[in-house]
């Protein structure tokens, strides 16, 4: 399946693009060659390949989530613009 200009210019107008005559054919060749590389990697054998989601093994560096007490809490209410009955009063933003 081969791109055309035709198809370049009516994705382009789906996105709300604009491109010189040039860029359409720069674009339906660089299109196509992707495509062309595409066919090549669907022609490989990838029985017995187990599927991965990333190249290189990935491990979770964060440590575990566990709530604490924080000790600054007065410190931090006491810089608060305004407190309303333990909360934080901030600007209405929606109307």
């Amino acid at each position: 399946m081969a791109v055309t200009v035709e198809d370049v210019k009516r994705i382009a107008a789906l996105a709300r693009l604009e491109f010189t005559a040039d860029e359409e054919e720069r674009l339906t060749g660089e299109l196509n060659s992707i495509l062309h590389y595409m066919e090549k990697l669907n022609g490989l054998d990838t029985d017995g390949v187990e599927p991965t989601s990333h190249v290189a093994p990935v491990a979770n560096a964060f440590r575990e989530d566990e709530p604490e007490e924080f000790a600054h809490v007065e410190e931090l209410r006491a810089q608060a613009p305004e407190m309303v009955e333990g909360y934080y009063k901030v600007p209405r933003i929606i109307e």
